[in-house]
């Protein structure tokens, strides 16, 4: 996920067409990952005690585990035991709130390089019944590229994987990914643009897109774009640049994705999104971005320049911070905070900031089966000020 910041790859491109001198080019080069780091947190107590806003709700912060490396998505299983994936390739597992020191597994042909790796995990609806697991993953194909894949969850372990959907545009950047079931039982794919940006426009290409599939990647019959030539079935929405929060509101089902917009190389910085999603709608990338507008695109719900760097998004509806029920929250890396969203139906009614600048970059978000909120650090994925614990797993518990 390019987290809205000029890194190395970037200035790579931007140096070869002003520079020829190899020495100032690698002293760039290290000036600009330098600069991407965001600032040092200000660190948290266990102890310490927040408070949400116009609520009043109070809160503390908790740890869950520690010493991990960029842990990227959550899933719980009935037991209530946690499923986490690691960008490096590794999916753990949390039982009864402590850390199995050995992986549950290892994806083999993961590639990691950069914003990709392994991201995305995901039960299946009917999981008590079938024990099926998707992970959403980076993989060197012809170039780089993204890959969904169903396995299942037996003894402890991960086994008889099955391709659900593979060749997705990918890059070392924009890769996307979320890989969610909606309410319709259907499974939901954000692809990234893989920093070539014509391609979210492209009928004939996955990248930039939302994809709706079957649980065993066919294609259903009722998606917005089967019957139009040239165009690929699979396709849910288009205009993307690289979504990587997807969520449905409660009673509407509307579908909620947090989004990253330019950074420099590809367009003014900041921009990024939050969207409500609809079958067959153009989002506008790259055609239109920031607060630009036109006909027959979709503008964005919720606009952010500076840019936050979302990368996750979840709805709450627990019982242990009520609240904040029908709240949309989502994590942000550059923006190193969690924003809550406060709604009514469609309507934005306020929204806020919470942990902002305490624990540094934060990846994933998500509602526990205990009704806590869960969330994870990203400081050691190369553009972070880690501390020595880090990346860690956290959640939010109310204060007594």
């Amino acid at each position: 996920m390019l987290n809205n910041m000029i890194d190395g790859a970037r200035l790579m491109y931007s140096c070869r067409q002003t520079m020829n001198h190899v020495g100032q080019f690698i002293i760039l080069i290290a000036l600009s990952v330098f600069g991407c780091g965001s600032p040092v947190p200000t660190g948290i107590s266990e102890a310490e005690t927040f408070t949400a806003g116009n609520s009043q709700t109070r809160f503390r912060v908790e740890t869950v585990a520690s010493g991990l490396e960029v842990p990227w998505a959550f899933a719980w299983l009935p037991s209530g035991d946690m499923l986490f994936t690691e960008r490096p390739g590794r999916v753990r597992i949390l039982e009864q709130g402590k850390l199995r020191p050995e992986p549950v597994y290892t994806v083999p042909d993961v590639e990691p390089s950069s914003e990709s790796g392994l991201m995305d995990v995901s039960l299946h609806p009917n999981f008590a019944a079938n024990d099926f697991v998707y992970l959403a993953y980076a993989y060197r194909g012809d170039g780089k590229r993204v890959k969904i894949v169903r396995y299942k969850f037996a003894d402890g372990k991960l086994a008889e994987p099955k391709i659900v959907i593979e060749n997705i545009p990918a890059a070392p950047n924009h890769a996307g990914t979320r890989a969610r079931f909606g309410p319709d039982g259907k499974l939901y794919v954000t692809t990234g643009d893989a920093t070539d940006r014509q391609i979210a426009q492209q009928m004939n290409n996955l990248g930039g897109k939302t994809l709706r599939l079957n649980d065993d990647g066919t294609v259903p019959p009722d998606n917005p774009f089967v019957n139009q030539q040239g165009s690929r079935p699979e396709i849910w929405s288009i205009g993307h640049r690289n979504a990587q929060g997807l969520a449905w509101q409660p009673g509407s089902n509307l579908m909620f994705q947090t989004e990253h917009g330019p950074s420099g190389f590809d367009g003014p910085g900041g921009g990024d999104e939050v969207n409500i999603v609809e079958a067959g709608k153009n989002y506008g990338w790259p055609v239109v971005h920031h607060d630009q507008s036109r006909a027959g695109m979709v503008d964005p719900l919720l606009l952010y320049t500076p840019a936050c760097a979302p990368a996750s998004g979840a709805f709450y509806n627990g019982d242990k911070f009520p609240d904040f029920n029908g709240n949309f929250l989502f994590g942000c890396l550059r923006g190193t905070r969690i924003i809550r969203v406060v709604l009514n139906g469609r309507n934005v009614v306020r929204q806020e900031n919470l942990l902002e600048g305490n624990v540094g970059r934060i990846r994933e978000v998500a509602q526990g089966p205990d009704g806590f909120i869960y969330f994870s650090t990203s400081n050691r994925d190369g553009r972070g000020r880690p501390a020595p614990n880090d990346d860690r797993i956290m959640r939010l518990v109310p204060a007594n």
